[in-house]
């Protein structure tokens, strides 16, 4: 099969359900028999649990169960959620304190969970935890990311989690050493609550012998492994679903402590169990994002091109590890480190810290937006350092596009790209020969105007492989199974379309069948912009399996050679045959012959390699010097994604992608106080980006077709957000610069920025 998909832009066939109200989210489920879950957090940052007194609310009206950290051990299973680690400069692995479902001894962050009540109504379990006692001495709190302070684990002197690295150290000094100009920059990347349109939830039913539990997430085959080592017991006897979700971004991959304590108390009572967070809840139990201070240098030759690059970033853990806490800042980061520049003299050292708040985790990009918002800040000031225009420092060190297939400095083969070109086009779509007109005119009306650029890269992750399964059923519908994880992408639409554009099906014939561990055997979710990539990779697999079996079969029907047998336009043909017949048809033939091996195929196929996908970010904002209020006014994308399968939805990918990173930019900041307590734990304190704030945003694809994947692709769903967060950021500092301003980090909020023109430190900081 040599057809990709025709690149056309169609509308979300799921949007109609979406919008009149018929999806199915966790809390639709059938709650009339749940019994309802409620979990009592910790109010303080960090102490020690010296009572815990249940009595009371165990004999309250409606409650059934109350669940502590011993009464999970004790039904066999364990009271530790697993997170993965790093291997140290000096060849150790880094920290793995224990992370608790329930906190038997100690609590680390405000939020932390200590008991779970199970009741028959959810006001009954909160009016009984309000019985419950629990005195906690307090210990003295750790927020920042240095060594030293109170010791939150054990196995974490100093606090210090890890202390990875990458490159060449020796070599990279010794660059550093001979350099014509070096050109430093601290730069700050706030912690950011991800705030999912739907919160997070679950619900768990066990029969006498397994266990169904469905959630909202990001795969199910993993929770399924999780949820098994959590309760002590073999992985098939757990049956895991996801109905639709409003939203993941990274942070609803990871097992989270609700999860245990659902899937335990329903075992228990051989109940329903039902719980989904509250926005409060959630902004205090979800991981984080972000959060890291990084010092960049960039050492240059005499003519402006980059010797060497030198990073050492200082990342905020939290309390605990989070699932990837400890891989995102460190080989997620290094992936992308010298983005698309082409240096080979690299040194990256990052050191993680605990501290008392919660944990960091995966969101939208997961350690990509990071790197290359450092590198794209750095290169910003090392324009204005050097005098070199900052468009004309990017093109004078782009990775020439004849010397692809190319090996990165950390190890990664970018296959194939252009950048020059995509760099030229996205000046043309942005207009940025008319930039000065436009800040002459808003210099005139007091107001100060700034244009920033990215150029991004982006290494696709995740599991390369994948999975398939086309079934024709009886009521003359086809199913397409498959194991990503729809989270509001659109999936329904480009996986029904795609096989459609294959196999001549009709769209309203297909249905895609994905969440379910119990019909699909494996799957990697969905994360790392993988998604469309793999799958639609696995489809094409799937769809020449069952090529090759209907072949012979039809052949033996028309009376002819199998080798003369084609298919094509949607049709199979046949030399010496007038007979055209589609694959309903042939189906229906073989239905009818009792063939049910005819009915059913399956297929796993494995991308060769990662694709690449990359582009630039154009952004103009307006500032108030009177108000500090930002504007951003203009913002252009012009993105090599390769092939696109459905132009429309990946622009709809980069539109929400550059929304999330606007809103780190200008308004999204977590705040605690100085013990601990979260201060930002509402939307009347957290501030989302609005329509009011975003722009019309222009997108323009560029494409390189990947050599990674026979469909030419590189994935989108990341890749407005790696773009974004550097591009808004280096336009504000542009525009501060003329009322010398020289270090602006963000968030770009109203008082930060007036008082950065008021030379205010402490003001800005706030």
């Amino acid at each position: 099969m040599d057809k990709f998909g025709k690149s056309q832009s169609v509308t979300r066939i799921e949007d109609k359900r979406f919008l009149t109200g018929s999806g199915q989210y966790i809390a639709d489920g059938d709650t009339a028999s749940a019994l309802h879950c409620y979990v009592l957090r910790s109010e303080v940052a960090h102490g020690r649990i010296t009572a815990l007194d249940i009595g009371d609310a165990q004999q309250a009206a409606g409650v059934h169960l109350v669940v502590t950290a011993s009464d999970l051990t004790a039904a066999g299973g364990t009271n530790r959620i697993e997170a993965n680690l790093v291997q140290n400069r000096d060849g150790t692995m880094g920290a793995a304190p224990a992370r608790p479902i329930l906190a038997s001894d100690r609590v680390r962050f405000v939020g932390e969970p200590i008991v779970a009540v199970i009741a028959e109504t959810l006001h009954a379990a909160r009016d009984a935890a309000e019985m419950i006692v629990v005195e906690i001495d307090e210990l003295p709190v750790k927020l920042d990311v240095r060594a030293g302070g109170e010791t939150l684990h054990p196995e974490a002197p100093d606090n210090r989690a890890f202390d990875w690295a990458t490159g060449d150290e020796v070599a990279t000094d010794a660059a550093f050493e001979a350099a014509a100009r070096v050109v430093r920059l601290q730069v700050e990347d706030n912690r950011i609550i991800t705030n999912s349109m739907e919160p997070r939830g679950c619900r768990a039913d066990w029969d006498g012998s397994r266990l169904h539990f469905a959630f909202s997430g990001q795969g199910v085959w993993a929770m399924k492994d999780r949820l098994a080592t959590m309760l002590g017991v073999q992985p098939d006897t757990i049956h895991v679903t996801i109905p639709d979700v409003g939203g993941g971004f990274g942070m609803k991959v990871m097992p989270y402590p609700e999860y245990g304590i659902v899937a335990h108390a329903a075992r228990t009572l051989g109940r329903p169990v039902s719980w989904v967070g509250e926005r409060t809840e959630s902004m205090l139990s979800d991981n984080a994002g972000r959060d890291l201070a990084t010092l960049a240098e960039l050492a240059f030759d005499g003519d402006g091109r980059i010797t060497a690059y030198r990073v050492h970033s200082r990342i905020n853990l939290g309390a605990y590890n989070g699932m990837m806490g400890q891989p995102i800042q460190t080989e997620l980061f290094s992936r992308v480190l010298m983005g698309c520049y082409d240096v080979q003299t690299v040194w990256m050292r990052a050191e993680g810290f605990y501290t008392n708040t919660t944990q960091v985790d995966a969101y939208r990009g997961a350690g990509r937006p990071e790197a290359i918002y450092v590198l794209e800040r750095a290169m910003d000031r090392a324009a204005r350092d050097l005098g070199i225009d900052p468009w004309e420092l990017r093109r004078r060190n782009f990775i020439p596009a004849d010397r692809f297939p190319y090996l990165s400095a950390t190890g990664e083969t970018y296959d194939v790209g252009d950048f020059h070109k995509v760099l030229a086009r996205a000046a043309r779509t942005a207009d940025h020969a008319g930039f000065a007109a436009r800040r002459d005119a808003d210099a005139a009306r007091g107001l100060l105007r700034g244009q920033g650029l990215c150029y991004y890269i982006e290494s696709i992750l995740g599991d390369p492989s994948e999975g398939a399964r086309i079934v024709f059923e009886e009521d003359g519908t086809v199913s397409i199974h498959v194991g990503t994880q729809s989270n509001g992408q659109g999936h329904e639409t480009v996986y029904a379309r795609f096989l459609a554009d294959q196999t001549g099906i009709p769209v309203a014939s297909i249905r895609v069948v994905q969440g379910d561990s119990d019909i699909i055997p494996q799957g990697g979710g969905t994360g790392g912009s993988r998604s469309v990539t793999t799958q639609a990779n696995a489809m094409l697999a799937t769809v020449a399996q069952m090529m090759s079996a209907f072949m012979p079969y039809l052949a033996d029907k028309l009376g002819v050679d199998a080798a003369d047998l084609s298919f094509d336009d949607e049709t199979f043909r046949a030399a010496g045959s007038n007979m055209t017949p589609s694959l309903l048809e042939v189906v229906e033939m073989a239905r009818a012959d009792g063939r049910a091996d005819l009915l059913d195929h399956a297929a796993r196929a494995t991308l060769p390699a990662r694709s690449f996908p990359n582009g630039a970010h154009v952004a103009e904002v307006v500032v108030d010097p009177e108000t500090g209020v930002v504007q951003v006014d203009r913002y252009t994308v012009v993105d090599d994604f390769g092939n696109l399968i459905n132009p429309l939805l990946a622009e709809g990918q980069v539109h929400g992608g550059v929304v999330q990173g606007l809103g780190q930019a200008l308004c999204e900041h977590v705040v605690h106080d100085r013990e601990g307590q979260l201060l930002t734990a509402s939307f009347m304190d957290y501030a989302l980006p609005r329509a009011g704030d975003v722009p019309m945003i222009g997108f323009t694809s560029e494409p390189v077709p990947s050599t990674a994947n026979p469909m030419g692709m590189k994935g989108c769903g990341e890749a407005g957000t790696v773009g974004s967060m550097a591009a808004v950021a280096n336009a504000v500092q542009d525009a501060l610069w003329v009322r010398g301003v020289r270090q602006a980090d963000m968030p770009f909020t109203p008082m930060r920025v007036w008082s950065l023109l008021r030379n205010d430190p402490v003001a800005a900081e706030k």
